[in-house]
């Protein structure tokens, strides 16, 4: 299954064509024929990642940095030019005629190295051991702590994309990871799941996760890697409830015979206690954008509470026919909907938007090219602000009024 099959449609994320082959083992197919395959993602501790990897790192660099190499010929051409003082030569324009040295360009003979340009970081040799050992483990029954483990599909069409694990999911758990405090005990709801990565990841530090998403074969694929990753997720006390939720209807199924629905339960708790709404990498096409914002206004402003939504996505660029360049359509009508959702006025709810710098640390390791954006909208219902507000003036006047009263009235019996 090295060789993959790509027809006119067929779409494959960045994050499985540049990890190892060795990562990509195939487990078994989908209800639709679809070959699954299983991936290992290592959460990096920053202390972890500081003695252990920071050394695969630096000594990967070593070996393969051209620097010290240029730096030591550079240093042997000044000693061999200073051995003694040669007239330089000159062609018949009395331009200076450099002679070169000759090169060998076989790799067994010189002590350097045969250096290739390489993309990405693909791999770690510590890292690698881990896995290896992490595999034997897993043979005997137990799993590392820091290892999450996701089935998923490769080189599918676009309506299946969310079967695949895509670098706008990395780079939203990296934010969770970096901010554990922010989303600890809180009850979250992610739009548009895919393999459940993010999720799982919150589920480390929330208190309950609904991960929602449409398509029973999707929904099957992402509750099976929920069970997958029990090991992370028990011990930190959160829960993940995987549920349908289609962006293109204005309820929620709880018909008890559907597959995925909602129970009253799970649906009063979501209108009662949402603290956060999560989406990686789902603007990717303007009518699905389209329904993603009206669906994020149709559900905050049914919350109980404020509610705080982060959006990561990765710019794409694409030719487009229509403006005979390469521009990132998706992007800018995903730009503009922000725009229209912060400039909203019903006279019920604020939306505040905001890009989140991409500062914190980095915890899974993945290309966190300058393409990946973080963007964080806060709705906030104008009648609970009111009436705070409202409360807060009344209490202060009826301070004032203490403080304003006779010092006889004070000693009245």
């Amino acid at each position: 299954m090295d060789q993959i099959m790509f027809k006119h449609d067929t779409v494959l994320s960045d994050v499985h064509m540049h990890l190892p082959n060795t990562h990509h083992l195939m487990t078994r197919l989908t209800s639709v024929g679809q070959p699954v395959f299983m991936s290992r993602f290592r959460i990096l501790a920053e202390s972890h990642d500081d003695s252990d990897s920071g050394k695969g790192l630096t000594n990967k660099k070593k070996q393969t940095s051209p620097r010290t190499d240029g730096v030591a010929s550079h240093e042997q051409d000044e000693e061999e030019g200073s051995q003694g003082n040669v007239e330089p030569f000159l062609d018949e324009d009395g331009d200076l005629d450099v002679t070169h040295r000759p090169r060998n360009n076989s790799v067994n003979d010189g002590d350097r190295d045969l250096v290739c340009p390489t993309i990405l970081q693909q791999s770690v040799p510590d890292l690698e051991q881990e896995e290896e050992n992490d595999d034997s483990d897993q043979e005997e029954g137990h799993c590392s702590k820091d290892i999450i483990k996701i089935e998923h599909t490769m080189a599918t069409s676009l309506e299946d994309v969310g079967k695949q694990v895509w670098r706008g999911a990395l780079l939203l758990a990296d934010f969770i990871l970096s901010k554990p405090d922010m989303f600890r005990g809180a009850t979250v709801l992610e739009l548009g799941a895919g393999t459940g990565l993010t999720s799982i990841v919150m589920a480390t530090t929330a208190k309950t996760v609904y991960c929602t998403d449409v398509g029973e074969d999707l929904l099957r694929l992402c509750s099976r890697n929920v069970s997958l990753n029990k090991h992370i997720t028990d011990p930190a006390g959160g829960e993940v409830k995987v549920n349908q939720l289609s962006w293109l209807q204005h309820s929620l199924c709880t018909d008890a015979d559907m597959e995925f629905s909602w129970t009253e339960e799970e649906v009063a708790d979501l209108y009662d206690n949402t603290d956060f709404i999560i989406a990686a990498d789902v603007c990717y096409d303007d009518d699905l954008t389209d329904s993603l914002f009206r669906t994020l206004y149709r559900l905050c402003s049914s919350f109980n509470r404020t509610c705080t939504v982060f959006i990561s996505l990765e710019k794409r660029m694409n030719f487009s026919l229509r403006h005979m360049d390469v521009c990132c359509e998706a992007y800018n009508h995903f730009k503009h909907c922000l725009t229209q959702l912060q400039d909203l006025e019903d006279g019920q709810w604020r939306f505040t938007v905001e890009h989140v710098p991409l500062n914190f640390p980095q915890f899974l390791l993945y290309e966190r090219i300058e393409q990946l954006e973080l963007w964080k909208v806060t709705a906030s219902s104008l009648t609970f602000e009111q009436t705070r507000s409202e409360s807060n003036l009344g209490s202060t006047n009826k301070s004032d009024a203490e403080q304003n009263r006779p010092t006889h009235q004070l000693d009245r019996p």
